[in-house]
């Protein structure tokens, strides 16, 4: 008897895995919400919608693009962290919304290390401070010197509070030790259009946002605020390099889905995700927007968002930013 519950037990044990295993490989069979918090036209819908179309051609998928914007981006994520654990809704979160927004906002009903898995990383980008073509400022130091000589009457436009963005431009101001006030918009292309018509004296954006513009003479880019120059733009300088050593902020842009997202599925989605961006055609479309395309494993992608939502604590509750 013992024996023959022992093969039944068996026998049902194997034709679950097998179940799970022909699920798995089957995935997906319905198309994929791909979440975007930002609304059209700025990096993170740009980046997305790229994404979204080679993996629908590349696999035959159905990879839908769905814009959720506000809030900094946290209402996207808060959507994604509620939707079903099933792999057919991801978000396409930054650096912005998961790390930097939860210690600006400090009320989000959620931790992106707990109720988030992290599925693959796509890119990284340096932030822009850049001005109108028609603006009198040609330099940093013409803003500061503008700042210091009238505080309080530069502005400059954001995607929105709780950004890096944000962020970016509130340390350049205590960087310079200057006062500067911060316009937040719903998104960044709402933010370029009143930069371009020069309603904001600067805009403070991701390059990818920004770079059809630059690329086309209507936006002078001033300095960008990552360590290092962007390679794709080699000529505008940091802001370390204009005077204010050791000053770095940049973002990131990966995928993401809820906790209890099956394993497999998620590495089905980095899988393919990583081998678009080792795919020239798309490596040279993120690059011509200004980011630069970085693939990572899953537990690579983990470790970054786990390290940067510690660290970012620290680098807020320093700078005296907070978002009500």
């Amino acid at each position: 008897m013992l024996l023959k519950k022992l093969l039944v037990w068996s026998l049902v044990s194997l034709a679950a895995v097998n179940v799970a295993h022909a699920q798995n490989a089957a995935y997906p069979t319905k198309p994929i919400r791909l979440i975007i918090p930002f609304p059209p036209g700025g990096g993170t819908d740009i980046l997305s919608r790229l994404v979204a179309q080679k993996l629908t051609e590349a696999n035959k998928w159905s990879v839908v693009p769905d814009n959720r914007a506000g809030a900094g981006g946290t209402i996207g994520i808060t959507e994604a962290v509620k939707a079903a654990p099933t792999g057919y809704d991801i978000v396409m979160g930054q650096k912005d919304n998961l790390v930097v927004g939860p210690w600006l906002y400090g009320n989000l009903p959620w931790d992106p290390t707990k109720d988030l898995v992290a599925v693959a990383h796509v890119a990284y980008t340096p932030v822009v401070i850049a001005t109108s073509a028609n603006s009198k400022f040609k330099t940093l130091a013409d803003v500061v010197a503008a700042a210091r000589a009238n505080p309080d009457t530069i502005t400059y436009g954001s995607p929105g509070n709780g950004t890096t963005i944000h962020l970016a431009g509130h340390l350049f101001e205590k960087a310079a030790n200057i006062n500067i006030r911060h316009i937040p918009y719903k998104g960044s292309n709402p933010a370029l259009m009143d930069a371009l018509a020069g309603n904001v004296d600067l805009l403070v954006s991701s390059v990818p946002s920004a770079m059809a513009q630059i690329k086309a003479g209507k936006l002078r880019p001033l300095v960008v605020t990552s360590a290092a120059r962007s390679s794709s733009l080699p000529d505008v300088p940091t802001v370390a390099e204009s005077g204010y050593k050791d000053f770095d902020v940049s973002t990131w842009y990966g995928l993401l889905a809820p906790a209890g997202t099956p394993a497999a599925v998620v590495t089905t989605l980095n899988t393919e995700v990583n081998k678009l961006l080792a795919n020239p055609e798309v490596k040279a479309a993120i690059l011509a927007q200004g980011a630069e395309p970085v693939a990572m494993k899953v537990d690579q992608f983990s470790t970054l968002l786990k390290t940067d939502y510690a660290k970012w604590k620290g680098i807020v509750q320093a700078s005296g930013a907070k978002v009500e």
